[in-house]
């Protein structure tokens, strides 16, 4: 942690889908982690596994066959428990920017990339006039490597890859004070995926205010306010080098809950993964082991009652009936040994 005060604080965070036939899903379960200022946390897992059901519920953008309990504090706004007003004209955008899995169904099919950035900009940031518009468009194309060519050209005239940069660039118009990215680097190039989550990191590291103090002749106003304006990176993702590029905690999920919370570094370095999962999710890397986890995850709406993962570990015990509490950075009845100072750290 950075031992500044939570962007987001999410205590409890269930979504359950209800089905025909009275059958439930739970989707997420019992999912507890900060997100601090300055702070990127990268959560990561299988597919299905439930992180972008987790990113709906933040943004109420879940079916209306979902159920979900717990708190999502943003500030002392509970996320979870705001109406669609609240979330359609105070939380999205504004306060949460999201970069969705997506994003060719969240660009608006008929109207331009620049027409859609201009509304954009207008809307979160106040400004106004033709000339300044597009300048302020086309500065935030380029902030997510959107080429400044294909700014007139409408959404099925675009790649995956530059529909994904479309969609990035809306995102980081409102300089939001958390930034969601869901699968941000999908469809990208090795180099784009390092800009991508570079520019992403920089949004969280406040280092646009630094340069527009240095611009009005007044850095120590300016450090004032990247200090009041913290922002954080909430950041799920397949992509585990990006992750290892830009995230200061990794959250490992697995069949909806949280297995394993650890800084990046201890995660990617030594000591490594606690929880066998985790350790399995490196092993499978091709710079690693390239050694797949063998089975398959369970039905979320089949889940057992104890771990979820003990049918696919090599670890598991009698003990592995009952569900293993979060304790220390893993959620695991025999976790990999860490050390000592690497556990007092998380």
């Amino acid at each position: 942690m950075t031992g500044r005060t939570p962007v987001l604080s999410v205590r409890g965070l269930s979504v359950r889908f209800l089905m025909p036939g009275g059958r439930g899903v739970a989707a997420v379960t019992d999912a507890h982690f900060d997100v601090a200022g300055g702070e990127c946390l990268a959560l990561i897992g299988e597919s299905g596994c439930g992180k972008s059901v987790l990113a709906s519920a933040l943004l109420g953008l879940l079916p209306g066959n979902a159920q979900t309990a717990g708190a999502a504090l943003l500030g002392d706004l509970d996320l979870l428990a705001a109406d669609e007003r609240t979330l359609a004209r105070t939380v999205r955008g504004r306060l949460v920017g999201l970069v969705p899995q997506s994003p060719a169904a969240h660009l608006t099919p008929v109207r331009t990339i620049r027409s859609q950035l201009e509304e954009t900009v207008a809307e979160l940031t106040g400004v106004r006039g033709r000339t300044a518009l597009r300048a302020a468009a086309e500065k935030a194309a380029a902030r997510a490597a959107f080429p400044a060519d294909h700014l007139d050209r409408h959404p099925h005239e675009l790649s995956g890859g530059l529909a994904q940069r479309a969609a990035t660039a809306l995102a980081l118009v409102g300089d939001a004070p958390l930034l969601l990215a869901d699968e941000p680097t999908t469809g990208l190039d090795r180099d784009l995926v390092d800009r991508t989550v570079d520019e992403l990191r920089r949004h969280v590291d406040n280092t646009d205010d630094v340069d527009n103090a240095d611009d009005a002749d007044n850095a120590d106003n300016a450090d004032n306010t990247a200090d009041h304006r913290d922002r954080a990176l909430l950041m799920i993702t397949h992509d585990l080098a990006a992750a290892e590029r830009v995230a200061d905690r990794i959250a490992v999920m697995y069949a909806g809950r949280i297995v394993e919370l650890t800084r990046a570094a201890d995660f990617f370095g030594a000591p490594g993964p606690r929880h066998p999962y985790s350790r399995g999710l490196l092993d499978a890397l091709p710079d690693r082991a390239f050694t797949p986890i063998p089975g398959l995850p369970p039905e979320l709406g089949a889940l057992p009652g104890g771990c979820a993962f003990a049918a696919r570990c090599d670890r598991a015990s009698d003990a592995c009936a009952v569900q293993p509490p979060l304790t220390g950075t893993a959620a695991c009845h025999h976790p990999h040994a860490a050390l000592t100072e690497a556990a007092d750290r998380a």
